[in-house]
């Protein structure tokens, strides 16, 4: 019986859905050409984004660089306004000045002077609250500042915190020693001090510092300084220094009224005239010099009569006659 011959047909390899497998590969393999083009591809891309890259920084260069400009044109606006908020309170024009240095501010927060100035005019608008913030402020951005606790002091010493004023006066002459400026002299800062000390019975301390403010050479000499001296004086029962500052402030009082452009500023140093001399006949009385102390009083009656103080005038025709 003749065997049958089995043709051994070697089997077709599929995959999926028939999908020669082998063929498959083939396809799916990618050739030299096709990786050029990936290579290719990749080199645009990198391109672009480099481009875009550099195309970002200059823009943030330039953005920065015209962010300065702006800055700069801010600072400038900061100090018109400044300015502009000084000459106001100059003026007497309290609500504007107020309104532009608050713009300053608001242009310029670490504008220290701003902050000083804008307290000066909530000071002299009665706005203590107001004023004591700005001085503050002041004073933390910088520490050493000597106009900032000259002015706090004048403050405290309207709200009567007589502690915190002479605390901030010595402060004030201690930063001024170490940073002098043009804005305050030694003469106003012991002046300021000599009458902390007054008020505070510290009659010796207010001596040392009112001669010590008649002895600087710059500024103007205030009558009020050796009438305030004369008080200390007196205090400690010293009659004969006090009649002689007493004199002084006559002196100098005689000397501005020469200068005095309104009469209300004439009328002012005459009525502070007429007190001295007042106040120097009480001493001299009690020196026994009652020549001096007649000397004194007639000078005030003169002054009562040209200022026509009619009650004043009669006070002193009453003491004259007691007098004689």
């Amino acid at each position: 019986m003749k065997k049958k011959t089995m043709k051994h047909t070697k089997p077709k390899t599929t995959g999926v859905r028939g999908v020669n497998v082998k063929t498959a590969h083939r396809v799916n393999a990618p050739s030299s050409w096709s990786m050029s083009i990936y290579v290719y591809w990749f080199i645009i891309l990198f391109f672009i984004a480099a481009t875009f890259f550099i195309l970002g920084r200059s823009q943030i260069a330039t953005e920065s660089h015209r962010g300065t400009e702006i800055s700069e044109e801010v600072l400038m606006r900061a100090n018109d306004y400044y300015n502009q908020g000084k000459n106001e309170i100059l003026a007497g024009d309290l609500e504007a000045a107020i309104v532009d240095l608050t713009s300053a501010i608001t242009a310029d927060k670490n504008m220290v002077d701003a902050y000083i100035l804008r307290g000066e005019a909530h000071m002299q608008a009665g706005d203590y609250r107001a004023a004591l913030d700005d001085f503050n402020a002041a004073l933390g951005l910088d520490a050493q500042n000597s106009v900032a606790y000259y002015d706090r002091s004048l403050l405290n010493t309207r709200l009567e915190d007589f502690d915190s004023a002479m605390t901030d006066i010595n402060n004030a002459l201690a930063t001024y020693a170490a940073n002098p400026n043009e804005i305050l002299q030694l003469r106003d800062l012991y002046a300021k001090r000599g009458q902390l000390n007054l008020w505070q019975k510290n009659w010796e301390g207010a001596i040392a510092d009112y001669t010590n403010s008649l002895a600087r050479p710059e500024g103007i000499v205030s009558p009020s300084v050796y009438a305030e001296r004369a008080e200390a004086y007196t205090a400690m029962g010293n009659y004969a220094d006090a009649v002689n500052d007493y004199t002084s402030a006559i002196r100098v009082i005689s000397e501005q009224i020469q200068g005095a452009t309104t009469i209300e500023q004439k009328e002012d140093l005459s009525m502070r005239a007429m007190n001295y001399f007042e106040k120097s006949a009480a001493l001299n009385l009690s020196l026994g010099n009652a020549a001096s102390a007649k000397s004194d009083l007639e000078s005030a009656y003169q002054i009562a009569i040209s200022l026509n103080d009619s009650d004043t005038v009669a006070k002193y025709q009453k003491l004259l006659e007691e007098l004689q």
